[in-house]
């Protein structure tokens, strides 16, 4: 096929503006799915991603456009998601693609993931198409938001095409401005075969099967591949493009976004970002790929039955080909038994794993407390990296420690800075600029504590702003502070499910509100449960669950009191007997506790 003919993009957005919607008219339009199937979200194929009405997954798509001058275009869409915690899909897909629908919300204007994504776009050298989405809304302001996006890529205001996904309005202007704006890519068939994976799946029959862009030469059924990562080589068995299901093809040509399946059992074997050639067409060096972004968030997955250890195990694995994202390794917790300790990008994406994991394969999960990496110099002048409290050395040991800094960006109307600056102060935020986008509109930049914004910092930014700032960031360096470990001793036993290491400021007032929230959380027992807060090795509160009281004396009606105290003293020995042995099972929301202590 002619690749002057084939174009590949993808559309890039904040969330709620209307990408999934934009996906759905350019289906219609070119008659890709059938009225019988058409639903809203129709890429959105997992529930969780229609429930939240967010996107997740990137989902790649094969169209065919019939174009006014009769000749039919091969479109190869990749919708992206648009929330911060999922910014390496789009990175990966934005590495298969020539171009990108700048897609902005007229209500909402230009939103700071906007901005990020924008970036990414710019970096990968894509040709931007600007879109103003939802024009027919009354609360439309086209003319700010045209400003804004002017100021954002730097375009003129006759290349921004104003569109509603939702009435049809505009998109033929759309599939005009992909079809001449949008560079196809090159025509390099004879060239040493080069495929870059940029996602994958599991399929039980088939096995792993790697989702690629060929920039050089053909892949074809019977060609033995091999993988730049590991050497390893593999026969295909089909390969195929996408357009609601897998088609099979009998070849993918230079310039083809498809799949390929090879019986590829080693979920390991498959990287994406790696490169594939084959034997016969061999390429000597890889395509660039993308850069891998590290984990910003960890926290520990146990099974609820230490019999599921190894099904979650395979769980995850077979995740982390659908989300590359995912690190997990595993760990032991005195309280939980074995597990994982997995590193995820946000809190959020923490929150989506842990559901597609209950879902999707059918396990009952325990988390612990999620934590961001900590660096932390001993006295022996060496850097350990700790990314959960248990790790920590002894308080003798320790030289400094030091937290990771993010530099973050905050859109916001302005009627709403001086809330969101005292936010930012309260998490101990160090102020950098304010740059006005329009006159309505404001960018704030902060340096702010990783370990301060994962819990409930994107939360109350969107109550205080009435759900009108976007936030986004990303790390900037490790920098010294005062921290300290906080551990919790139920029944005197340190737990370290609970262990949080947070800042000295912040530290007696998390005992204390922790102990308190431990004591609705934790059931009563036979015998009393003492809850201690403890910062290096030294009690600083304390609370204690009341013993159940059995009235032993009930059935003793009259005759003389020392009957009635031989039962009671015979009780009490009973008592303490069992608080020397007794065992308190901590229930999931007790060790999830932390996550709802207000820290201002």
């Amino acid at each position: 096929m002619n690749t002057s003919l084939i174009r590949n993009f993808c559309i890039i957005a904040h969330i709620d503006h209307g990408k999934s919607t934009l996906a759905d008219r350019l289906l219609e339009e070119t008659k890709t799915v059938s009225d019988k199937d058409m639903k809203a979200q129709v890429l959105d194929s997992m529930d969780l991603e229609r429930e939240r009405g967010i996107t997740i997954k990137s989902h790649p798509i094969r169209m065919q456009y019939k174009y006014s001058d009769g000749s039919v275009y091969t479109l190869n869409l990749i919708d992206t998601p648009g929330h911060v915690d999922f910014s390496y899909e789009v990175s990966r897909s934005l590495a298969a693609c020539e171009g990108a629908l700048l897609l902005v919300d007229a209500a909402q204007g230009v939103e700071a993931q906007t901005v990020s994504n924008t970036y990414l776009a710019i970096e990968n050298d894509l040709t931007i198409v600007p879109i103003i989405n939802k024009v027919d809304l009354p609360s439309a302001m086209v003319d700010d938001v045209k400003v804004q996006m002017m100021e954002l890529i730097g375009c003129e205001e006759s290349d921004i095409i104003e569109a509603s996904a939702k009435s049809g309005k505009g998109i033929s202007d759309i599939f005009e401005a992909i079809i001449k704006r949008i560079s196809p890519p090159l025509n390099k068939p004879d060239e040493s075969c080069r495929a870059l994976i940029f996602d994958s799946m599991y399929d039980n029959y088939k096995g792993a099967i790697p989702y690629v862009r060929v920039f050089d030469g053909v892949l074809r059924p019977g060609d033995t591949v091999r993988f730049f990562a590991h050497d390893r080589e593999y026969e295909v068995t089909e390969t195929g493009h996408f357009v609601l299901d897998k088609v099979k093809t009998s070849e993918l040509r230079s310039g083809d976004v498809g799949y390929l399946v090879a019986s590829i059992r080693d979920m390991a074997h498959i990287e994406p970002g790696d490169t594939i050639t084959t034997k016969s067409n061999e390429a000597k060096d890889p395509l660039p790929g993308y850069k891998k972004i590290k984990p910003m968030v960890f926290s520990g997955l146990y099974p609820a039955e230490a019999d599921d250890y190894d099904q979650l195990r395979q769980a995850l694995e077979k995740l982390k080909l659908n989300d590359a994202s995912l690190d997990f390794l595993p760990e032991t917790s005195e309280a939980l038994g074995f597990g994982f300790r997995c590193g995820f990008l946000g809190l959020l994406h923490m929150e989506i794993i842990q559901e597609r994991l209950e879902r999707e394969f059918d396990l009952d999960l325990v988390t612990t407390t999620p934590n961001v990496i900590y660096q932390i110099k001993t006295k022996d002048d060496k850097v350990l990296n700790v990314d959960t409290p248990a790790k920590m050395p002894e308080i003798g040991d320790i030289e400094s420690i030091l937290e990771p800094i993010v530099s973050s960006e905050i859109l916001t109307p302005k009627e709403y800075i001086g809330s969101i600056m005292t936010l930012c102060q309260k998490k101990r935020g160090v102020y950098k600029t304010t740059h006005y986008l329009s006159p309505e509109k404001a960018q704030l930049h902060y340096d702010l504590p990783l370990g301060e914004i994962i819990f409930d910092f994107y939360d109350k930014l969107k109550s205080i702003s009435s759900g009108y700032a976007s936030f986004d960031y990303e790390l900037k360096e490790f920098s010294k502070a005062s921290l300290q470990k906080l551990d919790i001793m139920i029944h005197g036993e340190p737990v370290d499910a609970l262990s949080i290491i947070c800042h000295s400021d912040d530290a007696y007032h998390r005992g204390v509100a922790l102990c308190s929230k431990l004591k609705e959380l934790i059931p009563r027992q036979m015998f009393e449960v003492a809850i201690q807060a403890a910062l290096n090795n030294r009690i600083i509160a304390r609370t204690t669950v009341r013993a159940l009281k059995k009235n032993v004396t009930a059935k003793c009606y009259g005759g003389d009191i020392t009957r009635k105290r031989k039962l009671w003293e015979k009780q009490k020995k009973g008592k303490k007997r069992m608080k020397m042995i007794g065992k308190v099972e901590i229930p999931q929301e007790a060790l999830l506790a932390v996550l709802q202590i207000e820290s201002d």
